[in-house]
């Protein structure tokens, strides 16, 4: 191992550095960032990233700072070489980089914005206000929907749209792909921003208020205040009609609607002509995600003034245009949304706006050229070895479980089987020929991007799943479980350092990467994809005595992380996260056996002083090196189903392998007994 490593370092230039140099490097992990004046067993996460936090600054245009940001830079400035390399190339009309370099040219062009003020929605505003009845109200509404959600891959469930579509297979019927209707309407982050009695909530909507009025009042709309008001108590209607995160994460609350069901089940919407606008007029089948909530927001549709609406419409319409509108209203947007909601100082500079821009609606076009000129085939070689050692260390794991029936341990270890894994890049990109950029017309590049990608999942509906689909594009630094594809995708733009290195010691990586690769296969098994069998098909294919131990294990776990408390009177949301954080423990068991079988039976080196299980652990901690604003904090405890992550560090106290690794006793914080440490798999 070592003479490989050692050997393989000169080949890349490393005889030139100093010993000293050469063994930091391979050791994979950053001692600086240490701080040896906290005990691992009180605070592993202060440990390992203390050092670096205590000197580490947020940039102004930034919530947070950290590892993912350091790697994100990476990505970003190679994604500003290929976007910003294609208008100087000035390519032909009708190809992918022209059609980079319009959109990225005309996102930019803030003196045509300027020029064109508000024009470009004054036709959506005049169409709104011309809303007559119900009936018209109903097509607008449909006409407005978008596949802008998606509650299994990217446990994304916002929408400003009244309903959001997202499309996959039936979860009952794994070869038929249907829509999916879920629920939306708001304009703060979850329904608990309207409906909680906290103080910094009440403060949050009463700032909300106000940036409603000040949008409208810079749309040039009259009787701002009066409207805002009217807005906002819609909202807090739609919000009460809402399911909850935790809620809207069980996939067995979902139900089959035929499309004449939908009268019946969800009166006061004419859902004839919201269909026939939203382009699904024959469609007869759909799954409903939150039926309760999609039926109470069919009921404020024709219980509400149509007022009301109008004045909605309105505002959201000016909302999700306000990038492509004058500073006035881009600024107002970003002081609520960036300042209020998040702490965030400063926006971020047109330019690399327009980066995100040009990836979030071009990326299978920049994924491409990125995955041609910055991923090498020999590290998706190296990625695929490591995903097939941990999925065998899963395996191997699973089959020994002794409290586990055979008929679910057969099926658990089928899914591994199956378990189709995507590194890097697709293997088939999306053609954008019919997508029309056009380099002076930002807005209408955004909503015929918007409507692209509503065609392409409509298309979808009714064809055979093409288990092979990415969700992400290589130049994400991210990575993602498909529980009805049985699949994972591994972007190009998380496989580079410190996450992955090939010059680095197999601790580094196995630590590092391997654990992220290991938290994504474990998704498979965790309180969502535990429901999903080989097939993607959602039933219960568990005994009874099972599905209660894994039960237990997963209330174990919940109850760890209600404990941790985030902020003064603000704890962790253990219920709302048990997905994410049984990923994070069995993820990061299985990486660490594939790491001790990558030694093939031989002892782990000492790098600088520092063991192998020490280096495992600290590259897994420093994996997470963060550090965030408070009201930032405060969103992301609210809203996202991941543990903030200086609190999924502390998943190594469930593993018994830390514990003599860096020498935790009891009466520390952290220190768990070997009955408390959760073991979900």
């Amino acid at each position: 191992m070592r003479k490989f490593l050692i050997s393989k370092a000169a080949l890349l230039g490393c005889a030139f550095l100093s010993a000293p140099a050469i063994a930091a490097m391979l050791a994979g992990v950053e001692q600086s960032y240490v701080d040896d004046g906290v005990a691992p067993g009180d605070d592993f996460d202060a440990y390992a990233n203390g050092g670096w936090r205590k000197t580490a600054e947020i940039p102004a245009d930034r919530s947070s700072v950290g590892v993912s940001y350091d790697v994100f830079l990476k990505a970003e400035k190679r994604n500003a070489e290929i976007i910003q390399g294609a208008g100087a190339a000035r390519p032909a009309a009708g190809t992918d980089p022209r059609r980079i370099a319009d959109y990225y040219a005309a996102f930019v062009d803030t003196a045509g914005i300027e020029r064109r003020g508000l024009a470009p929605i004054a036709p959506d505003l005049a169409a709104i206000a011309s809303i007559r009845d119900k009936a018209a109200l109903a097509t607008m509404l449909g006409a407005t929907m978008r596949a802008d959600t998606d509650p299994i891959n990217a446990t994304n469930f916002s929408t400003e749209n009244l309903f959001g579509l997202f499309v996959s297979q039936d979860l009952a019927r794994p070869s038929v792909t249907i829509p999916y209707l879920m629920q939306g309407g708001l304009g703060l982050p979850d329904r608990d921003y309207y409906l909680s009695d906290k103080p910094d909530m009440a403060e949050l909507r009463t700032a909300y208020r106000a940036y409603v009025e000040r949008l409208l009042t810079l749309a040039d709309i009259g009787d701002a205040a009066a409207r805002a008001e009217r807005i906002v108590a819609l909202e807090t209607k739609i919000a009460a009609a809402h399911a909850d995160i935790e809620s809207s994460q069980d996939a067995h609350k979902v139900q089959n609607w035929k499309r004449r069901d939908f009268a019946s089940k969800a009166p006061g919407l004419d859902w004839s002509r919201y269909w026939q606008a939203a382009s699904l007029g024959d469609q007869q089948d759909f799954g409903v995600w939150q039926p309760a909530a999609i039926s109470k927001l069919a009921g404020l549709v024709g219980s509400e003034p149509l007022q009301s609406w109008q004045d909605w419409l309105a505002f959201h319409t000016i909302n999700q245009a306000s990038a492509a509108l004058p500073k006035a209203v881009d600024d107002a947007h970003f002081d609520f949304y960036g300042k209020t909601l998040n702490g965030t100082p400063t926006q971020l500079s047109r330019e690399r706006r327009a980066i995100a821009a040009v990836n979030a609606n071009l990326g299978d076009a920049v994924g491409r050229i990125y995955a041609d000129r910055f991923f090498p085939a020999s590290s998706k070689a190296e990625i695929e070895t490591m995903v097939k050692n941990i999925v065998g260390a899963f395996d191997k794991r699973v089959a020994a479980l002794d409290w586990m029936a055979p008929s679910t341990k057969a099926e658990a270890r089928r899914k591994l089987q199956v378990l189709k894994v995507g590194v890097g890049y697709p293997s088939q990109w999306r053609d954008y020929r019919a997508l029309e950029v056009r380099a002076d017309d930002p807005l209408g590049n955004i909503r015929r991007a918007q409507m692209f990608e509503y065609r392409h999942q409509l298309a979808k509906i009714g064809k055979p799943v093409d288990r092979g689909e990415w969700w992400m594009t290589p130049q994400t630094v991210n990575a993602i479980n498909l529980p009805l594809q049985n699949a994972l995708n591994f972007p190009a733009a998380i496989l580079e350092s410190p996450y992955f290195d090939a010059r680095f010691d197999a601790a580094a990586n196995y630590g590092a990467i391997g654990s992220i690769i290991g938290h994504e296969i474990s998704h498979s098994f965790d309180n969502l994809g535990a429901d999903f069998d080989s097939n993607g098909r959602l039933h219960n294919w568990w005994t009874a005595a099972d599905l209660k131990r894994f039960e237990q294990a997963g209330a174990a776990l919940s109850a760890q992380y209600d404990a941790y408390e985030a902020l003064p009177g603000l704890n962790l949301k253990g219920q709302q996260e048990l997905g994410e954080n049984i990923a994070d423990v069995a993820g990061l068991t299985a990486a660490y056996e594939a790491y001790h079988a990558s030694l093939g039976g031989k002892p782990a080196p000492v790098i600088n002083g520092l063991t192998g299980d020490q280096r495992f652990f600290l590259a897994f901690a420093q994996g997470w090196r963060t550090k965030m604003r408070d009201k930032a904090l405060r969103a992301r405890i609210a809203t996202d189903v991941h543990a903030p992550a200086m609190w999924r560090v502390q998943t190594v106290r469930n593993l018994d392998a830390w514990y003599p690794a860096y020498q935790v006793k009891p009466g520390q914080k952290l220190y768990l007994d070997e009955k408390s440490r959760v073991k979900v798999w």
